[in-house]
């Protein structure tokens, strides 16, 4: 297999190739109970009203809520684990919400689900995180239930990094992220953030309700790099959540 070391940015989101700035983690002193005081731009990750996850409860169905429109590609594999999570980054597809074109950037994982769904964890979640022409992140929720071997993570976990670095790009190997989807496109929406530092808010949520499988061989492959990296559930504070079937 055929490795190549790229240094491409990612764009100035939270998901850096290494992380920089601040150390934090998902426990102790700089878990998520102390991330607003390791730097000032944290400070929302304790005083946002709008924090992600959430246990998604009570959400309203809205015969008006637009469809998600997906067009994703194939292309080379190129994954990074950043020291929070493994990170497939991508600029082949696009979101399209209504009129609203979102450029897909990168997806990760986190194990459990940092979001539940009348509080229920899934084994793990990816998100699909997208950005349009004026900066503004949207960003899809795809759960995970052990079950069948899932081809797509086939290929992802067997190229994992095992230490933090660089990107690689591995010539031999392609995703297409449409591949992760489930079946079905019914969705929970609300308005939330990033569940790392620096938690920025004005993050469109799209939390897909049909979850997809993964193996539970698989899941202990990810486990033996990274388990419980999700942030607690954060307090709704009464915002709408909008369900579309």
């Amino acid at each position: 297999m055929m490795l190549r070391l790229s240094a491409i940015a990612l764009l100035g989101l939270s998901f850096s190739a290494v992380a920089e700035g601040p150390h934090w983690t998902y426990e102790g002193q700089h878990g998520p109970a102390h991330w607003s005081q390791l730097e000032a731009g944290f400070k929302e990750c304790s005083l946002g009203h709008t924090q992600s996850p959430i246990d998604v409860r009570g959400a309203k169905p809205d015969a008006n809520a637009p469809e998600l429109g997906f067009t994703y590609a194939a292309q080379p594999l190129r994954i990074v684990n950043n020291g929070h999570t493994i990170q497939v980054n991508e600029t082949a597809g696009t979101l399209t919400v209504g009129d609203h074109v979102y450029k897909l950037v990168q997806f990760h994982f986190h194990s459990p689900s940092e979001e539940h769904v009348k509080g229920h964890p899934y084994d793990m979640v990816a998100h699909l995180v997208h950005k349009d022409d004026a900066g503004k992140l949207a960003v899809v929720a795809v759960l995970f239930k052990q079950g069948h071997e899932n081809p797509t993570l086939k290929t992802v976990f067997a190229n994992m990094p095992v230490a933090a670095g660089p990107e690689h790009l591995v010539d031999s190997a392609s995703v297409n992220v449409a591949d992760l989807l489930p079946a079905q496109h019914g969705y929970y929406h609300y308005l939330g953030s990033l569940t790392t530092p620096p938690c920025s808010e004005q993050v469109s949520w799209y939390v897909l309700k049909q979850p997809v499988e993964l193996s539970a061989a698989q899941l202990k492959g990810f486990h033996r790099l990274y388990n419980h990296n999700n942030r607690p559930i954060q307090p709704s504070n009464g915002r709408p959540i909008i369900e579309h079937s």
